[in-house]
């Protein structure tokens, strides 16, 4: 053998031995060189950690920070608050990432970032310790931090839609959207978050998930958005708006548009978050109104899209296992029912809902489990948000600006094909 030829095998060897050494204690590098974090990490761990998430606005997230601090003689950890905002959220904790700062080791994102975060190799996969807890938590919200086969995140706070009714107005809650229209036609009408925003996305994919249809391939190569299904969908949404179930003024309508129309008394049924309970309660209507999971489809059970935020560790993380000590932390009975009672984020452990103190905070409890139980992820894709500017835009279109149903979805089809292309 080439004796040159013979020394460089010799020192590639060398080498690749040299790399498994520095894999680092627990963590190791998967495909395409994704850390992979070992649950024994957490064991033991000492340090400082950071966990960078939204605005503390209820004081909860501080609570848990000191107790955590209080009752842990190893780690540390220290609250970053980013700003109210969830696209200045991601927006700085993307620039911390794209410059592989060390500064925040767990990040709080929302469960549509997650595939654009893990694809752009920022996260650990946490895969092992997802799998060692997973029985302690709500299915759809596990199945929020999954990509690819992956676990990036652990499930931290979670949230689907409600449909709202008033009780002095219907004899009981609609078991179908089909029977939401027709009684709406009868009587006040529905609003909704109608405008070109995310909002609408979901509020098309809530009805679209319900009949059967989705919005990409399971394997998140293609549209299907045009399908019969979402046509069915869609025509059936505009036929609510022709025939004055629906009212023109919910193409303007977010979140609180539509909750101070229902609240003001201007319409029988609402589609809504679970925030705007307790507001009802101040308003007007207390006493007067009712909340359901979200109705199904000609027979089919209801079909809600899952919100909400989860905690990710990232891969510049100086301290990885005491991170996932910390995230595991406030993943657990007692900092998650100070979340459900101090700022009525609805917990992602399945046992919370049956404690006591949260069932006095949210009395419908059992209400919130089963509609974040019969929630699906929206589109799990990097580029997410291109697929949704694609959905509502051409929703809107079809609703509000004359549009045929037809060339809308195609449109949204052509226009979500491009961009699963583009990454």
């Amino acid at each position: 053998m080439n004796r040159t030829r013979e020394g460089g095998i010799v020192l590639a060897v060398f080498v690749v031995l040299l790399l498994a050494a520095c894999g680092g204690s627990g963590s190791k590098s998967g495909s395409g060189g994704t850390k992979v974090l070992d649950p024994s990490e957490a064991d033991n761990a000492k340090g400082k950690v950071t966990w960078c998430i939204g605005k503390d606005t209820t004081g909860a997230f501080a609570q848990v920070v000191k107790m955590h601090n209080a009752q842990n003689n190893g780690v540390t950890a220290k609250l970053i608050e980013l700003p109210t905002s969830a696209d200045q959220q991601r927006a700085q904790q993307i620039q911390r990432l794209r410059a592989k700062s060390p500064e925040c080791d767990v990040l709080g994102i929302d469960t549509i970032w997650t595939a654009e975060y893990a694809s752009q190799g920022w996260l650990y996969d946490l895969s092992k310790a997802i799998e060692k807890r997973k029985s302690d938590f709500i299915g759809s919200t596990v199945a929020s931090a999954k990509y690819q086969g992956k676990y990036w995140a652990i499930p931290f706070n979670t949230n689907a839609g409600f449909l709202y009714y008033r009780t002095d107005q219907v004899k009981a809650a609609p078991t179908s959207w089909q029977q939401v229209y027709q009684e709406a036609k009868q009587t006040k009408g529905l609003v909704y978050q109608g405008a070109r925003y995310e909002g609408l996305t979901v509020n098309f994919l809530e009805l679209l998930y319900a009949a059967g249809g989705k919005a990409i391939s399971d394997d998140g190569k293609k549209s299907e958005i045009d399908s019969p299904i979402a046509q069915q969908v869609l025509q059936f949404m505009v036929g609510g708006r022709k025939d004055g179930a629906v009212q023109k003024a919910v193409s303007t309508y977010m979140e609180e548009e539509s909750r101070r129309a229902f609240e003001a008394g201007q319409a029988t049924f609402e589609r809504q978050w679970p925030y705007a309970y307790s507001l009802g309660q101040k308003a007007p209507i207390k006493g007067k109104f009712a909340i359901t999971p979200l109705p199904g489809w000609n027979g089919k059970p209801g079909g809600g899209v899952i919100g909400g935020y989860n905690l990710a560790l990232s891969a510049y993380s100086k301290n990885p296992g005491g991170a996932l000590e910390f995230a595991n932390f406030i993943t657990g009975p007692e900092p998650q029912k100070i979340m459900a009672e101090k700022a009525s984020l609805p917990p992602t452990l399945t046992a919370t809902y049956d404690d006591p103190g949260v069932k006095k905070a949210l009395p419908f409890a059992a209400e919130l489990r089963k509609a974040v139980d019969q929630a699906s992820p929206r589109p799990i894709s990097p580029v997410y948000t291109q697929i949704s500017e694609a959905i509502y835009k051409n929703v809107y279109a079809a609703l509000w600006s004359g549009a045929s149903v037809n060339s809308a979805l195609k449109k949204a089809d052509t226009q979500i094909n491009t961009a699963l292309k583009s990454f």
